[in-house]
């Protein structure tokens, strides 16, 4: 009984932004290191050169369908326009739009993946033209095999779209760790038998198993899939159409990665993979604390009911994010050589690669404010029917990107690559929020500079600290050993985020307490009610 009523709990709908957040920023966290793990295993078993490179090239095209028509363009249709038919209790409608999509996305993803497989060879001239010859059957046979995966996640992200409306964040926050573990078991069990085809079938796996997860809440959610194909629905008539201006902004990101793509073939070896690793390193924090509460947010800002309460969300989601991404930077830019050296230093990823990745990753983390920020900027204007405006903010943003990642790469190789990265991510953010500011008049800007004070403040006492640390363990540590570069990282890492709390708590920070009190109300309520009902059955009631 009492089990039961745990998972109860923790299944069920968040209530608050912050409770929400902090569901799916915990599950994000295992994600992520699963995902630090992936990473570690491909790292230490191929090293940085070209057959890893070879891997990451062979997603660009299966990811480009994928993030174009299901990730973020599909969410931000789909959940606006089904959040207001449950909000006007016209559910079988919900549910047949859910069926309806659900058909119309299966056949356009299975015919565009189709194509992909069949027009592979010419694709992978265009996306790595600096590759050998010699190496192009394995990257086609390789993007063949990615293509199956847009299709099943493009099913699944629907599925998930669902999840988040009615706000069944735990289960849909499940979905990626599943994803990483097919991976994972591509890269135990298959590479060593089929080489990088088997990481590749691990890639399946993990799509597979991203949408099983979720399918059981979405069926107890009242869900039953029906043989619908009406293109021309009024309801997906106005997915389409949100769908459109974000699938071209999308579009825009996803010819940038493309154009990095295609520098890093032409630069040395490895360079790719140097910087697709310290990019996955430094998403970690922007898909806990950045993209954790800007899922957790938007369903509450497509249904506000005016500008004045989208300003209240966005200005309190904001200055939590900062919160956390603040203190990020600190930590990656301070211990940005242990934390390189310790999750990808193993087998054949040697110190040559490791100095590429540390530089590669501290360019990346000048711009961690930004891109946290960027997803709830972003849905601040869909949650007004606005996509328009991301659209343009995004297209300025990437013709920099382009332009500035050519001119440091030259000069830098993979670390120029991130440099040109940052800097268009802050010219995206900077637009972003005053155009936000201009549509709604005010973004309570007073708060939000008073938090980033007090941030600021703290996080320049924990570098301080950070820094002393590391000097203070450094002549009782072994820094070639494992342990040793652990022990600095985990000692200095620990004593600055321990400086940046007490900080943010003496000078009284707002979001300080509201964070704690979500916690500790998420982790203690359900305890609170299991000993109350044991009470009660103990009296015989």
């Amino acid at each position: 009984m009492k089990s039961k009523r745990i998972l109860s709990s923790i299944f069920n709908s968040s209530e608050t932004v912050a409770g929400a957040a902090l569901i799916i920023a915990a599950l994000s966290i295992i994600s992520r290191l699963l995902g630090v793990l992936r990473d570690r295993i491909l790292a230490g078993t191929f090293g940085a050169g070209q057959t890893l490179d070879l891997y990451y090239a062979a997603f660009r095209f299966p990811d480009l369908i994928f993030n174009l028509l299901v990730l973020g363009a599909l969410s931000a249709g789909f959940i606006p326009v089904f959040s207001a038919l449950m909000a006007k209790s016209e559910h079988e409608r919900a549910w047949r739009l859910t069926s309806n999509i659900i058909n119309i996305m299966s056949v356009g993803l299975a015919l565009l993946c189709g194509l992909g497989m069949i027009f592979a060879p010419w694709l992978i001239r265009f996306i790595a033209p600096g590759f050998a010859l010699e190496s192009r059957p394995l990257l086609i046979a390789l993007t063949r095999i990615m293509f199956l995966s847009p299709f099943i996640l493009g099913i699944s992200s629907i599925v998930g779209s669902v999840l988040q409306s009615q706000r069944r964040f735990f289960v849909y926050s499940l979905s990626p760790i599943f994803y990483n573990v097919g991976i994972i078991v591509g890269a135990l069990l298959l590479a060593p038998k089929y080489g990088i085809i088997g990481l590749a079938w691990g890639v399946v796996m993990g799509s597979a198993a991203h949408l099983l997860i979720q399918i059981p809440t979405l069926w107890g959610l009242g869900f039953r899939y029906q043989r619908l194909f009406q293109w021309r629905d009024r309801g997906v008539i106005s997915i389409f159409k949100m769908m459109s201006a974000r699938t071209f902004g999308l579009a825009v990101t996803q010819i940038n990665l493309m154009v990095i793509t295609v520098i890093a073939s032409t630069l040395a070896a490895g360079s790719l993979t140097v910087f697709n690793l310290a990019n996955n390193l430094q998403a970690f924090p922007v898909s806990i604390f950045g993209i954790s509460f800007a899922l957790a947010v938007f369903p509450l800002m497509a249904a506000a009911p005016d500008s004045q309460r989208i300003i209240q969300l966005f200005s309190r989601t904001f200055r939590h994010i900062l919160f956390f991404i603040i203190p990020a930077m600190v930590v990656i830019v301070s211990l940005r050589a242990q934390i390189v050296r310790l999750i990808l230093g193993s087998g054949k990823f040697d110190w040559n690669a490791t100095t590429l990745t540390m530089d590669t990753l501290a360019f990346f983390a000048l711009s961690l404010f930004a891109q946290a920020a960027l997803p709830l900027l972003a849905r601040s204007f869909y949650a007004q029917h606005d996509s328009r405006t991301p659209l343009y903010t995004g297209l300025a943003a990437e013709v920099a990107n382009v332009t500035l990642s050519i001119y440091f790469a030259r000069k830098w190789g993979a670390p120029g690559l991130a440099l040109g990265f940052s800097l268009s991510s802050i010219l995206n953010f900077i637009l972003l929020f005053v155009f936000l500011r201009r549509k709604l008049g005010a973004l309570d800007e007073f708060r939000i500079f008073k938090a980033v004070a007090k941030y600021s403040a703290a996080a320049i006492l924990a570098a301080l600290a950070i820094q002393a640390m590391k000097l203070l363990v450094w002549p009782y540590t072994d820094l070639t050993r494992f342990w040793g570069v652990a022990l600095q990282a985990i000692s200095a890492g620990g004593f600055g985020i321990l400086v940046y709390l007490g900080t943010c708590s003496l000078l009284r920070s707002e979001e300080f307490f509201e964070l704690w009190t979500a916690a500790k109300t998420r982790l203690l309520k359900p305890w609170k009610k299991f000993k109350a009902d044991d009470q009660g059955e103990a009296r015989g009631i």
